[in-house]
C-alpha cells in the first residue's frame, strides 16, 4: 500500500515536473518569435511614420504656395485697388475722356433776325456761358464741354481784349458745340425738357444768339480737360505724419 503510494506520488511528480518543463520550454522558444515579429512592426511603422512624414510636408509645401499666392493675389489687388481709386479720381477730376448720356447743344448766331448791314455777332459773352453751366448744373449735369474744351471745377470764363477765353482757349466763331453728360438717360431726358423751357434760350436770343438742344442721346462723348491743373497750397507730407 505504501509502495503504491509513493509509486503514486512520484509519477504525479514526474508528470508535473515535465509539465513544467515544457512550459518553461515554450516561454524560451516564443520571446524569439515574439522579437521577430516586433522587429517586423517596428519597420512597417516605421513606414507609416514616414510615409505620414512625407504627407505632412507635401501639405506644408501645398499651404506655403497657397499663402504666396494669397499674397500675391492681396498685393495685386491693392495695387488693383489703386488703380481703380487713381481712375475714379481722374474722371472726377475731369482728366479723362467720358461716355455717357446727355445732350447737344449748339450756340450760333440769328442771321434771319439781323437788320441788313447789322454786324453778326460772333462772340458769345462770357457771363451767357457761365450762367447757362450754372443752370445746367442746377438740372444734375455732372460731364461738360464748350467748343472742345472740358470743363472742370477750376475752369475760368472771362472776357480777355473781348474775347471769350475758357480757361486760355479763344472761343472764336460760331457756331460752337456744347455737350452735357450726365448719370443715366432718365436724367438726360429731364435735363432736356428742362433746358427747352429754360431762360436761357431767351437771354441767348437777346444777344442775337441762337441755342439750340438736340435730344437726349444715349451715348455722348465728353472730352478730356486737356490743359495742365495749377494746385497752390499744397504740400506734401513728410513721412510720419508730420507736415
Amino acid at each position: 500500500m505504501d509502495n503504491k503510494k509513493i509509486n503514486t506520488s512520484f509519477t504525479l511528480i514526474a508528470v508535473l515536473v515535465g509539465f513544467m518543463i515544457a512550459i518553461q520550454f515554450q516561454t524560451v522558444k516564443k520571446p524569439a518569435e515574439r522579437d521577430t515579429r516586433d522587429i517586423w512592426q517596428l519597420r512597417e511603422a516605421l513606414l507609416k511614420e514616414k510615409e505620414l512624414q512625407s504627407n505632412l510636408l507635401s501639405e506644408i509645401r501645398s499651404n506655403e504656395e497657397k499663402l504666396a499666392a494669397y499674397d500675391s493675389t492681396r498685393k495685386q489687388s491693392k495695387e488693383q485697388a489703386l488703380i481703380d481709386t487713381l481712375k475714379e479720381l481722374k474722371l472726377e477730376a475731369g482728366l479723362s475722356e467720358i461716355t455717357v448720356p446727355g445732350i447737344k447743344m449748339k450756340i450760333e448766331p440769328v442771321i434771319e433776325e439781323i437788320k441788313p448791314g447789322t454786324p453778326v455777332n460772333q462772340v458769345v459773352p462770357p457771363d451767357l456761358l457761365i450762367r447757362l453751366l450754372n443752370e445746367l448744373n442746377m438740372y444734375e449735369a455732372k460731364y461738360v464741354a464748350i467748343d472742345g474744351k472740358r470743363i472742370i471745377n477750376t475752369t475760368v470764363i472771362r472776357d480777355i481784349n473781348q474775347e471769350t477765353k475758357i480757361d486760355g482757349h479763344t472761343v472764336k466763331s460760331l457756331p460752337i458745340e456744347v455737350i452735357v453728360g450726365v448719370d443715366d438717360y432718365s436724367t438726360a431726358e429731364k435735363l432736356y425738357n428742362r433746358m427747352k423751357v429754360s431762360k436761357s434760350t431767351e437771354e441767348f436770343f437777346i444777344e442775337n444768339l441762337r441755342l439750340t438742344i438736340s435730344k437726349p442721346n444715349p451715348n455722348v462723348t465728353v472730352p478730356a480737360y486737356d490743359d495742365s491743373i495749377r494746385i497752390r497750397y499744397m504740400e506734401p507730407t513728410k513721412e510720419g505724419g508730420d507736415s
